[in-house]
């Protein structure tokens, strides 16, 4: 975190009580500058009162910059063009080992999730066919509901219990880990434990959710693992890939992951590294690419050999993905010109429903931090959001009159029968009756007839709020899939409406290419993403030919979604109040310098400092600093101290824990030299500074921070602009700049935090407050 112990405040107002949603400073430069620290700690928040005008203190950075300190620069002088093309192939070898392990927990989620529910529909199946004939079919309701909010209730006790940071997807925690940011335990083992036991809690009671989102949040934590060869965990260390020890290395790893986990999820490796690049990764370069391409390519086949067996086809590699849409034949329905504006007009909607779906989801969410934040209140809320989807779905299968004929190819998984005529089923069940991957298929290849429009719309409308209402419960679930599945059914109706309108039914108004193409517009309304979601699409349906509808939709609702709110995960990484540096600085900061955006005064360190000194520097809780600057006087002249390098407090941590001191140093011949694997040893849970003691005798020596420092830490001038800042600290990946004058003294320091706190609002430039958690 910055040396955050004074900030310049824009506006008299900035100072005021902090309001929700009041008293957002606006940037126009036309008070004067307060240099308060009191004032401004006074306006500050004791705690998050959960708003996006926030920004928490609490989220540290990464350090995606390599600290070239004499200790790195010795190991890597040593290092020999072999041991650098070993290092290689170790790298080549984690991305293997990344997809080969997510391929085989998204198979192990799919098979689990398969059965247990095959199991829950079976029972509730013939306890409804028993009763529809001797009446009483609410002792079905009741069984069903249970069954639900049970299962639901095991997901949601070890989500909010054992590890709340499960709940979710995922996908915003580690968009912001790929950005720089320290989300606590979001790639621990024990994460990735309650994710998966909880994402197929959360399928097999009947949430409106998908398994899908998590499978990326599970490829992460597997590549964070992997990649350090230890699992701190386990407390076990295989003493393997020990270079990998360090930010730099983990989040490319981890970026692999998440795309081995769209790879897996979806059984498209392309679109796998294509989210990576647009949703995930802040740092890019084409070894990287290749590597990721590869883990997302071992991800799914994987996942393939092993469906092949359990489907009893060994080498019939016919399930790339967790959700197969099914193949649309390339001989079968194609578009023509005059459609695509239908297709723009579906992407408008589909950006519409999407912003409705973010902003009720905005306000929920904002309800859920306020009132529901005890674990017991969010397992009960999870059980009665599990109950409700349970009786909606009851009541809407039980008035439907929707009975279609149940053909002899029909593959109707679970055809309830109900009170339609002998060989026919009631549709309604084959969408809600359903694990939603399999409810997506039908909608998209039933014959058409198979729905009639009052069906499809009512489960839009039902589906639609469920599924806005499930989107951030204490559970594991993604949001993926009921995207999908309300755009299906809508889109459905929509071909159903085209058909009936231009008499005779021209073959063109298909509804399962309009499904398609619905599914495409929700999706990408609600999450926002283009360029990946369109490859993923033209994966998963296995037909190119819509490559361009889909693309023009997607476009689409994202232009129109984001007229009035941001994408879904966007909304929740601000709810969290998380510093995220977004591609470029806010358009109109050009005005802004370095000198009014950094923090000071400045903690700085002598070259040579006095051990109670550092251990009094890292005591201070007021102020938590973590990067500090070293500087040094030249001997014999009265000039101001200069610049000369920066230090972490991880890395004093590890100096004090050892007693690297210069007394001991002479007095000891055989002292043991600090080595680069001290650090790594350590990384990535430091102890904290309370748990190293330090006698009154060891706080009088002296500890010399030259060969542990980074003597070239980046610098800029204190008139360079708040764009050049954001850009060279963005582009490189930094966690501390430091601010300095012509004299090269130091000035200020620019962290994370003090470029986050600047964003485009609703009237120009706003400044967010600071909030100490």
């Amino acid at each position: 975190m910055a040396n955050i112990t004074k900030k310049v405040s824009w506006s008299s107002r900035a100072d005021e009580t902090g309001i929700l949603g009041e008293g957002t400073p606006l940037l126009n430069g036309s008070e004067q500058l307060t240099h308060s620290r009191q004032d401004s700690q006074r306006g500050r928040p004791n705690e998050i009162p959960h708003n996006e005008k926030l920004l928490s203190l609490k989220f540290e950075s990464l350090d995606y910059d390599n600290i070239e300190n004499q200790l790195f620069l010795e190991e890597e002088r040593r290092m020999s063009h072999m041991n650098f093309r070993c290092l290689e192939i170790s790298r080549w070898v984690v991305c293997g080992l990344i997809g080969f392990l997510t391929g085989l927990i998204a198979c192990f989620i799919d098979i689990a999730v398969e059965e247990l529910a095959g199991i829950k529909y079976q029972v509730v199946k013939k306890n409804i066919e028993n009763f529809t004939e001797v009446g009483g079919l609410s002792i079905s309701l009741l069984l069903w509901a249970v069954l639900n909010s049970a299962i639901v209730m095991v997901g949601g006790i070890i989500v909010a219990f054992f590890e709340p940071i499960a709940a979710g997807s995922g996908i915003p925690q580690i968009k912001c880990y790929l950005n720089g940011v320290k989300i606590p335990r979001v790639v621990r083992l024990k994460t990735l434990v309650v994710k998966v036991a909880g994402v197929i809690c959360s399928v097999v009671g009947g949430l409106a959710v998908g398994k899908e989102g998590p499978m990326i949040h599970s490829g992460a934590v597997v590549a964070a693992g992997v990649s350090q060869g230890r699992s701190t965990s386990l407390k076990r260390d295989f003493k393997i890939f020990e270079y990998f020890r360090r930010d730099t290395e983990k989040r490319d790893f981890v970026s692999a992951g998440a795309a081995a986990g769209v790879s897996a999820a979806f059984g498209a490796p392309v679109g796998g590294v294509l989210f990576a690049l647009e949703e995930g990764a802040s740092f890019w370069n084409q070894m990287l690419t290749w590597r990721i391409f590869f883990a997302s390519m071992i991800s799914t086949f994987t996942l393939n050999i092993f469906l092949s067996v359990y489907n009893k086809n060994p080498g019939d590699l016919s399930n790339p993905g967790l959700i197969n849409f099914g193949r649309f034949p390339v001989d079968g329905v194609a578009y023509n010109f005059y459609e695509i504006p239908l297709f723009i007009a579906m992407g408008a909607i589909g950006g519409l429903l999407g912003a409705l779906f973010n902003i009720l989801n905005y306000w929920l969410t904002i309800f859920r931090i306020r009132y529901v934040h005890r674990p017991c209140l969010q397992v009960m809320e999870a059980m009665l959001v599990a109950a409700v989807t349970a009786t909606v779905s009851f009541t809407m299968i039980y008035f439907s009159n929707d009975c279609q004929p149940l053909g002899p190819e029909d593959k109707k998984e679970y055809p309830l029968q109900l009170f339609c005529a002998d060989g026919e089923y009631n549709s309604m069940a084959t969408t809600f009756f359903n694990t939603p991957e399999r409810s997506v298929h039908s909608l998209f290849h039933n014959q058409p007839g198979t729905y009639n429009p009052l069906t499809l719309g009512l489960f839009t409308l039902t589906y639609f709020f469920l599924a806005c209402w499930t989107y951030g419960l204490a559970v594991s679930a993604g949001v993926f899939i009921p995207s999908l599945l309300i755009g299906a059914a809508w889109g459905r109706l929509c071909g159903f409406l085209l058909a009936a309108i231009t008499t005779p039914a021209p073959l063109w108004a298909d509804p399962g290419k309009y499904a398609l193409i619905g599914a495409a517009a929700q999706l990408g309304g609600i999450v926002r993403m283009t360029l990946s979601l369109t490859v993923i699409m033209v994966e998963a349906t296995g037909n190119v030919t819509y490559g361009l509808p889909i693309m023009l939709v997607l476009m689409t609702s994202k232009i129109v979604g984001d007229y009035f709110v941001e994408g879904l995960y966007d909304i929740h990484i601000k709810l969290q109040s998380i510093p995220f540096l977004h591609w470029e600085a806010p358009a109109t900061s050009h005005w802004l310098t370095a000198r009014e955006v950094m923090s000071s005064p400045v903690t700085c360190l002598n070259r040579i400092e006095k051990v109670g000194t550092i251990v009094d520097t890292l005591s201070n809780t007021s102020t938590n600093h973590n990067g500090f600057p070293v500087v040094v006087q030249v001997s014999g002249s009265d000039e101001p101290e200069k610049l000369c390098g920066l230090i972490l407090r991880s890395q004093l941590i590890v100096l004090l824990k050892h007693k690297v001191f210069v007394e001991l140093a002479r007095s000891r011949l055989t002292h043991r030299k600090l080595q680069l694997k001290d650090f790594r040893d350590a990384y990535p849970r430091f102890p904290p500074i309370q748990s190293i003691h330090v006698s009154q005798d060891e706080r009088e020596c002296m500890m010399d921070l030259t060969e542990f420092m980074n003597a070239t830490p980046y610098t800029v001038p204190q008139e360079t602009s708040l764009p050049r800042v954001f850009k060279l600290f963005r582009a490189l990946g930094l966690r501390h700049l430091v601010v300095v004058d012509d004299e090269n003294r130091v000035v200020g320091l620019v962290t994370r935090k003090d470029l986050a706190r600047y964003h485009i609002g609703k009237h120009g430039l706003e400044e967010l407050q600071l909030a100490q958690t």
